[in-house]
């Protein structure tokens, strides 16, 4: 950037500063002008050079001349003595010092043109010395990012780049890495990057506050942001620095997709062992596992599992599958189906895993224990146990249901049975048996149960007045409750193990 300051330094050109508030102002033009309003034929950034040959006699004009100038975003006004004025118009240097726009004086042996070429000159050696820095940074900022496993490195080259800072943050908000100076104060990295995420990889942002310029760039190739690179500095970013920045992001970005390649890879290794498993094929499980990259060792499957079973807003099951490798490890046996993420692991791993789904906002089922050899009754468990779950109950475990209930003493024939036979009445009105099974789920709550089906409370009145009809029996008598429930539950299995 060439500035004011760098023009009046110019021996050559002997120029006087007379008000200069601004000497970093960047210089982009010279503009020779002698129009008493020559604001609509400037873009910004010029030194503007007068003679005054308009403006004799003038004296409050001045202000207003100053005024538009300043409105045009010129950088300097040189002006001309020994000709049209003798000396700088003091009412001219008033209102400069007052609009604090920058003010200089032109001997009448200083011509325009002398100071147009020199000007050219300066722009043209900041250009290329811009392209060799430009160069330079590139190279090292690939060199930087060569070194595996290490995007601090790259980071840090970025910062020394912009005299500031550069953070890595993940798509969730949580900053990863950070170099360089803190943070500005104010720049709230969450909200941002929960602000952007909603618009993919088409979205970035550029944010000044606390006097420092800051950039937001999502990082990723492919469907959704990988992370966010954010880059600060106490300066306005130059053109190179922007291009620094762009340099990063690209280089962060084949990074990230060279990693999302290797965990895609992963992951059909880790879903092919989790079917495995589910099929009772153990064995052939754990030689899959031993070719997940980040698994070192042997691999030892547990001697018992449960499995879970998970749904929810597809936009939260890659991130849900994502939460369970960090908490599980490179060897977790847990993949995503479709709508549903499911998992198997030794019993008390995936209790904590079920409570981490629920968490993120989805409906769990937790299956039986058992045996490594009986991973098929661990899948059959877990999706039932997730068919019972609700926005208001949005974990079930298997063992809460049945395993410990009174259907494990009738046994499986017997209770389906009885189902067939209780719930004859309602055959043909899958509404009264929603009903049915939310009301028992509540205690008898209408509004509740209005609130889960998402239908008034008149409603659910008038389905349980069926109810009871079609049944011939009170739902307010227990006995009908335990009678009603028992045969929903057998129901229910008969269905799944059919």
């Amino acid at each position: 950037m060439v500035a004011v300051q760098d023009v009046l330094a110019q021996p050559a050109l002997a120029l006087r500063g007379v008000v200069v508030p601004r000497p970093l102002a960047p210089v982009r033009w010279v503009a020779t002008s002698e129009l008493a309003d020559p604001s609509p034929f400037l873009e910004g950034g010029e030194v503007l050079l007068t003679t005054g040959l308009r403006a004799e006699g003038w004296d409050h004009e001045w202000e207003g001349y100053v005024a538009r100038l300043r409105a045009a975003g010129v950088a300097a006004v040189g002006f001309a003595t020994g000709l049209t004025h003798a000396a700088v118009p003091p009412p001219l240097e008033r209102a400069c010092r007052h609009q604090e726009v920058n003010l200089f004086e032109v001997p009448h042996r200083t011509t325009f043109v002398a100071i147009s070429r020199l000007t050219a000159q300066l722009l043209e050696q900041t250009e290329q010395a811009d392209a060799r820095r430009a160069v330079a940074v590139q190279r090292e900022l690939t060199e930087a990012a060569a070194r595996a496993g290490d995007p601090a490195a790259l980071l840090r080259v970025l910062a020394a780049h912009l005299t500031g800072g550069a953070a890595l943050v993940s798509a969730g908000g949580a900053v990863t890495e950070a170099v360089g100076t803190a943070v500005p104060p104010g720049l709230d990295l969450p909200a941002e990057v929960a602000r952007l995420r909603p618009q993919g990889l088409r979205a970035s942002a550029s944010v000044g506050l606390a006097g420092h310029a800051c950039l937001i760039q999502p990082i990723g190739l492919s469907d959704r942001p990988d992370s966010y690179l954010v880059a600060w500095t106490p300066h306005q970013l130059s053109d190179g620095q922007r291009g620094a920045v762009t340099t990063a992001v690209a280089l962060l970005g084949l990074a990230a997709e060279r990693r999302r390649d290797r965990l895609d890879t992963d992951r059909r290794l880790r879903a092919r062992a989790l079917e495995l498993v589910l099929t009772g094929d153990a064995r052939t499980a754990a030689v899959l596992l031993a070719a997940v990259e980040d698994l070192p060792g042997e691999v030892r499957l547990p001697a018992r599992l449960r499995a879970a079973w998970a749904s929810g807003p597809a936009d939260r099951l890659d991130d849900a599958l994502a939460a369970l490798e960090a908490e599980l490890g490179a060897g977790a046996l847990a993949a995503r189906t479709g709508d549903v993420v499911r998992l198997a692991d030794a019993p008390e791993r995936t209790e904590r895993a079920a409570g981490l789904l629920t968490e993120l906002g989805l409906q769990a089922g937790v299956g039986a224990a058992v045996g490594l050899d009986d991973g098929e009754r661990a899948a059959t468990t877990a999706r039932y146990a997730l068919a019972q779950t609700t926005p208001a109950l949005p974990l079930v475990r298997w063992d809460d249901l049945v395993d410990d209930g009174v259907l494990a003493l009738v046994g499986a024939e017997a209770a389906g049975a009885f189902a067939a036979s209780y719930l004859a009445p309602l055959a043909g009105r899958p509404d009264l048996v929603l009903t049915l099974r939310a009301y028992l789920r509540h205690h008898g709550s209408r509004g509740r149960v209005a609130a889960e089906l998402g239908v008034h409370r008149n409603t659910v009145r008038h389905r349980v007045e069926e109810i009871e009809a079609a049944l011939g029996r009170s739902l307010d008598d227990p006995g009908t409750r335990v009678s009603a429930w028992v045969a929903l539950q057998a129901d229910a299995a008969r269905r799944l193990e059919g």
